[in-house]
């Protein structure tokens, strides 16, 4: 029997679970079975790959560089067994047109463009062009009627209730921290701890602005402060253990550029989750805008809301 054919769906699903908790137990009581049963599933999945998958600590599990690997084919699959579920006899040619779909730096990144490419293979007559604007020109764009369609961060929306908006994702924030940082092995740390080390700002999609609001709401200030508009800069930067810094599981890599460790770490403190979603005009969409709507709201289980 070949390796395709030797591991289920149901250990990939296991083991993206467990990717996104960072911990077997959280997991097990999210896909509703027991701590003990996921443990088994993804133990297998690693004898069959022949790899480790995960790094198993006090506080949980982190991937290890063929688990990061892995972890997205996994996802591939996952969401192809799901999408031949949902739309297995629908035909797709009666749908064609062009969609200027609007979406911020992070979430055109780290979420839009997979989602359009799997949304090109259902409407191949329909052209989703995707357009890179700041949150602000989203807004204003989506309120003038010069924008139809976007995927933004919801949780930064000013006038979101003038709007309809679905929530696709939500992305809890956590610590970074290198992987010898004194942090590095807390369960979770204070931010009052944070503050004690160099803090390393991302001045994209308005992480800066975040950011200062945690250290304002704490009545806190870091060591010092410095300041990137590159990811990978940031990663680096994190990893070579020049700084820490606060942000969201959807854009966490284990790993920098050069191949360096970065890990996560609990904040004690509250810090609102990253909100990704879609956000409209009331009103009716065009056919592409209202067939590309229907993907994502199905692809994502998502919560809508309206003003």
């Amino acid at each position: 029997m070949s390796l395709i054919a030797s591991f289920s769906l149901r250990q990939l699903n296991y083991f993206v679970a467990a990717a996104r908790a960072g911990q077997i137990s959280a997991a097990a009581a999210q896909v509703h079975v027991s701590q003990s049963a996921m443990t088994i599933a993804i133990a297998e999945l690693e004898r069959l790959l022949g790899a480790a998958l995960f790094e198993r600590g006090r506080t949980g599990v982190t991937l290890t560089f063929e688990g990061h690997a892995f972890l997205k084919h996994a996802e591939a699959v996952l969401e192809a067994a799901n999408e031949a579920a949902r739309f297995p006899f629908q035909r797709r040619t009666d749908v064609s047109g062009r969609l200027e779909l609007a979406a911020s730096y992070t979430v055109l990144g780290y979420f839009v463009l997979p989602a359009v490419a799997r949304f090109r293979k259902l409407f191949p007559h329909v052209d989703v062009v995707p357009v890179e604007l700041p949150r602000a020109r989203i807004e204003r764009g989506l309120h003038d009627g010069t924008i139809e369609l976007a995927v933004a961060l919801l949780s930064n929306f000013s006038q979101r209730e003038r709007l309809n908006t679905l929530t696709l994702t939500r992305s809890r924030r956590q610590l970074w921290v290198s992987s010898n940082h004194p942090l590095a092995d807390a369960g979770s740390v204070g931010i009052e701890r944070i503050a004690e080390h160099p803090y390393i700002l991302p001045v994209i999609d308005e992480g800066d602005r975040n950011a200062i609001k945690y250290w304002r709401d704490a009545g806190l200030r870091p060591k010092s402060v410095l300041k990137t508009s590159s990811m990978e800069a940031l990663r680096e930067m994190v990893a070579l253990g020049l700084g820490v810094t606060i942000l969201s599981d959807m854009v966490f890599r284990p790993w920098s550029l050069d191949g360096r460790r970065i890990r996560t770490v609990d904040v004690d403190w509250t810090i609102p989750d990253m909100e990704v979603g879609l956000a409209w005009r009331h009103g009716a969409l065009s056919a592409p805008a209202e067939a590309f709507r229907e993907f994502l709201a199905m692809s994502g289980a998502g919560h809508a809301a309206g003003a």
